[in-house]
């Protein structure tokens, strides 16, 4: 069964928009979806894909949460494969040993200007490094992601897109729910 994923940006993260987890999952359900998972708290949903474009269903569930909730909460969508395909294309594979290190940004889109990233001098962030590569954003901060000057220079690097960000070992989760 072919499957997508919900990525919901700044839910339940310091207090802030206030979206239980079981809130979550009876969202999915009204909105027709079938066999919902809902990963941690913070805006990770896993379910059958409901037959419409990833860009679609990230507006429907976009939508909803406004009307229900009051709440505007930034959505990207991933099939199952988007997903396993941004794992497999992992430019950092050793970043692996210490999951917690690299993070991956979704994008919903490819970044028409990305002249801020690429003005980055790499060389003044080391040891942390980035990638962009499509709809994702490959970061790595093997001192971690708090400390990282590297994690601040590239969020403020406008994109024009929407973006939501995940460590690996939700990546990773996700995909394993997705294939479960």
């Amino acid at each position: 069964m072919s499957r997508q994923i919900a990525l919901l940006r700044g839910i339940n993260v310091g207090g802030h928009n206030s979206f239980p987890k079981a809130k979550q999952l009876a969202l999915a359900e009204s909105l027709g979806f079938r066999d919902v998972s809902v990963l941690l708290g913070t805006g990770n949903l896993v379910f059958a894909d409901p037959g419409t474009p990833p860009e679609e269903t990230a507006r429907v569930i976009h939508d909803r949460i406004a009307a229900d909730l009051g709440l505007t909460v930034p959505v990207v969508v991933r099939t199952r494969d988007e997903l396993a395909a941004v794992v497999a294309a992992n430019p950092f594979p050793q970043a692996t040993a210490e999951p917690k290190s690299l993070h991956v940004t979704f994008l919903s889109a490819v970044p028409a200007d990305t002249s801020r990233l690429d003005a980055l001098d790499a060389a003044a962030f080391a040891p942390d490094r980035f990638r962009l590569a499509g709809r994702e954003l490959y970061l790595w901060c093997p001192d971690g992601i708090g400390r990282s000057r590297l994690a601040d220079a590239v969020g403020r690097a406008p994109l024009g897109v929407t973006a939501t960000s995940r460590n690996w070992n939700t990546v990773t989760k996700l995909l394993a729910l997705a294939d479960a």
